[in-house]
């Protein structure tokens, strides 16, 4: 009387382990879908806003008005490899690491209010 339930028990346990995997598979299938969704909507955003930003600070030249890291306001006077001076205000120049640049305007760039 016990052989045909442990027929029945291994008749049924490839079954289950088929279940299984396509169980498992369905547990990653979310994960994998919050990754892609977070990867369109926050990191490739991220990566082209740096590489924009880098190409602004490589194409800096004579005349641009910058601002920097620190809030400060001036026009390019002179451009180095890895430092610009900059002239902010009437015969005062300071030399500033071109990656702390944080926006370069052009010159013929007129403010909001004007």
């Amino acid at each position: 009387m016990s052989s045909p339930p442990n027929l029945l028990m291994m008749q049924t346990a490839p079954a289950g382990s088929a279940g299984g995997t396509a169980s498992i598979l369905m547990g990653i299938v979310p994960w994998l879908l919050i990754f892609v969704i977070f990867y369109l909507l926050m990191i490739r955003p991220q990566q082209r806003r740096v590489k924009d930003h880098q190409a602004a600070i490589n194409a800096v030249k004579k005349g641009d008005q910058v601002i920097t890291g620190g809030g400060i306001r001036g026009k390019v006077t002179k451009v180095s490899d890895d430092e610009v001076e900059v002239e902010i205000a009437q015969g005062v120049k300071i030399n500033v690491i071109k990656s702390t640049l944080s926006t370069v305007l052009s010159p013929n760039t007129k403010p909001a209010n004007d």
